[in-house]
């Protein structure tokens, strides 16, 4: 029984399976292609700690934000339907406003990112095709606005499914294109390093760029952003709440989900550990930015990856996008109460189960109007990926360390000044100091990209 007497009404059907497919769509995404890269700026020895470390700090975190869905007892207490709703009732209003703006910027954020980066992986596909059709030397120029208006096209409609837990067969798709593409990237580095005979790659951090003439402040650049990278790449913090409030009551939900997490971040590491050294022992100090792009042959295997990009990505910007639905209709609900406008009607259809289908103009004109302008300000700016580098890197400390150790520390009444206290403190300091170095580099990157970007032209 909950606190305020009873269930809240709503019929929950999520599942272990579902709550992994969420986790595991949340914490992989087309970022994976870029570890090689962050692990070769760190060389051997730091590399591969690097991941290990950062996946267990996410991991740490985010279990004990599992106990933070109800309160004030992890599993008789009232729910928390949001992360949200969590930091407000936990650790008061004034970290609610922090929060809310850290939280769905980096949501919004990340969505233009995935337009940006699946109408790439789309044209990569058109490009490769070109190249193995008419030699490595032929003219194979390609745009990517047409992608992004049909990937826009593609997600006014999917926004339309009522919440997070219906569009968990879009999640179970992307889990399993993620691993796809990621399983292709990494047999395409082994078997470049098999071809090659030999391990490639530096010991020492900031190395792996040989170019002499490269100034050393923008390796030291390389070396924060690849910290950021790496942090980031892990990081599920801000849907973990939302994706707890889709499982049944029974088993509890915080067991439940603290499983899911362990399958989805042990699985993960897994890919990111072997992809990230392998593509690094495969290229060396030549590793490309997106491990994809140093592949030509065999090009059908090469566009299979790049076409489970850009699948992985349409259901990912559902798992992203449905929370900031939620909480316009929700805000918009609250201050028009009686209009017919936020009425939500049911539509039953002529068949013979005769299912229903629950529809509000509010819901229809909000998602498309929302996903329209994701779509115009990634068409305007296709180089956001720079900028959601340090949306992101500044994210990274509140959200996934600060605020599940706060609402914890706050929740489990830990005396301040205990041992555990400190301890907890001093990796909530570890974390700020990534975040503020990884935030430096993510800069540095962006003012790169903007001296090369041109507004409204994305082409390869």
């Amino acid at each position: 029984m909950e606190l305020d007497g009873g269930d809240d009404g709503r019929i929950r059907t999520g599942t272990l399976a579902t709550a992994i497919a969420h986790a595991f769509t949340a914490v992989v995404g087309a970022g994976i292609l870029a570890l090689p890269w962050s692990v070769a700026q760190l060389g051997w020895i730091l590399g591969p700690f690097v991941l290990v470390f950062f996946a267990i700090i996410t991991y740490y975190t985010a279990i004990l934000q599992c106990d933070c869905y109800r309160t004030p007892d992890p599993v008789h207490g009232r729910r928390n339907y949001t992360y949200i709703d969590a930091v407000r009732n936990i650790l008061g209003p004034r970290n609610k406003l922090m929060c809310a703006v850290l939280q769905y910027t980096l949501l919004w954020g990340t969505m233009i990112g995935y337009t940006v980066t699946t109408a790439i992986s789309v044209a990569t596909v058109k490009r490769t095709i070109c190249f193995h059709l008419k030699g490595r030397e032929a003219k194979c120029g390609v745009s990517g606005n047409l992608y992004m208006v049909i990937y826009g096209g593609m997600q006014i409609f999917l926004s339309q499914c009522p919440n997070l837990e219906k569009v968990a067969f879009l999640s179970v798709i992307a889990a399993v294109t993620s691993f796809a593409y990621a399983l292709i990237a990494l047999c395409l580095s082994i078997g470049k390093l098999a071809s090659n005979h030999e391990f490639k790659g530096s010991l020492m951090l900031a190395m792996a760029d040989t170019n002499v003439t490269q100034a050393t402040s923008t390796k030291i650049w390389h070396v924060f952003q690849a910290f950021g990278n790496i942090a980031l790449a892990y990081t599920f913090s801000m849907l973990l709440i939302e994706i707890q409030d889709t499982l049944k009551p029974h088993p509890p939900e915080n067991k439940v989900m603290k499983r899911a997490t362990f399958y989805a971040i042990g699985g993960t590491t897994l890919f990111y550990i072997s992809l990230g050294c392998m593509g690094y022992a495969a290229f060396g100090n030549d590793i490309p930015g997106n491990i994809l792009a140093g592949f030509y042959e065999p090009f059908w295997l090469v566009d299979i990856a790049n076409l489970s990009v850009a699948i992985h990505l349409i259901g990912a910007y559902q798992v992203y996008g449905q929370p900031i639905f939620a909480i316009n209709e929700k805000l918009l609900a609250s201050r028009l109460p009686t209009s017919s406008f936020t009425t939500i009607y049911t539509i039953k259809l002529p068949l013979k189960q005769k299912p229903t289908i629950r529809f509000g103009l509010h819901k229809l004109f909000l998602r498309t109007f929302f996903v329209i302008l994701t779509t115009a300000i990634a068409m305007m700016f296709p180089f956001f990926n720079g900028i959601l580098g340090l949306l992101g890197a500044l994210s990274f400390w509140p959200l996934t360390v600060y605020f599940p150790l706060s609402m914890y520390i706050v929740q489990t009444k830990i005396k301040r000044r205990s041992c555990r206290w400190m301890i907890y403190q001093a990796l909530s300091l570890v974390c700020v100091i990534v975040s503020l170095i990884s935030g430096i580099g993510s800069v540095a990157s962006m003012l790169e990209s903007l001296k090369r970007a041109k507004l409204f032209h994305i082409d390869l």
